[in-house]
């Protein structure tokens, strides 16, 4: 009977042998491949798969009279493909997730702040213009409150008392806002 005819059912002598270098050295390849992939089970598992696969492909390998076990051929096959996959691991960048990594940088979607915008717009409209002059003044033009004093001709702390009821008057307005304007 040759490599590929078929047994009864429907398996064939090379799947027999697979299975058989499996039962033999799939424990030896496992632990091997384990301390290889740096306890990586997952891994250490595909690269047990991967090394039964190429001893199917080159079964003249196994029925070498060469070696007295397969074992060494397999081991030699195994280690090989843990370097070539640990080269290939360090040649790419690593590969994340779902999770957003820790210094990326979060922006806001561009319609939201533009719609906010909008809304903060015509929450400011609803002021008295003494309160809006103040407002646009301090904290939309950066001025300092002695700055914004002197360009409204009004002293300091009436320049305070105005910016302080302007906010209290857009947090009644813009009450989904509250908390972005303490």
């Amino acid at each position: 009977m040759t490599a590929g005819t078929s047994l009864t059912h429907g398996t064939t002598t090379a799947e027999h042998e697979l299975a058989a270098l499996q039962r033999e050295h799939g424990g030896p390849l496992f632990a091997l491949l384990l301390r290889l992939c740096d306890g990586d089970r997952q891994r250490a598992e595909d690269l047990v798969q991967e090394t039964l696969v190429r001893a199917w492909q080159h079964p003249e390998a196994l029925h070498a009279d060469d070696f007295g076990s397969v074992r060494p051929w397999l081991l030699t096959v195994a280690r090989r493909l843990a370097i070539d996959a640990r080269r290939a691991r360090r040649a790419r960048p690593p590969e994340t997730g779902d999770e957003v990594p820790e210094n990326a940088r979060v922006t806001a979607d561009h319609a939201e702040r533009a719609a906010a915008m909008l809304d903060v717009r015509e929450a400011v409209k609803t002021l008295t213009p003494a309160h809006r002059d103040v407002l646009v003044l301090v904290y939309f033009r950066g001025a300092s409150v002695a700055e914004a004093a002197e360009a409204l001709g009004i002293p300091p702390g009436t320049v305070k008392s105005r910016a302080y009821y302007a906010l209290r008057a857009l947090r009644r307005v813009l009450p989904g806002y509250a908390a972005d304007l303490r």
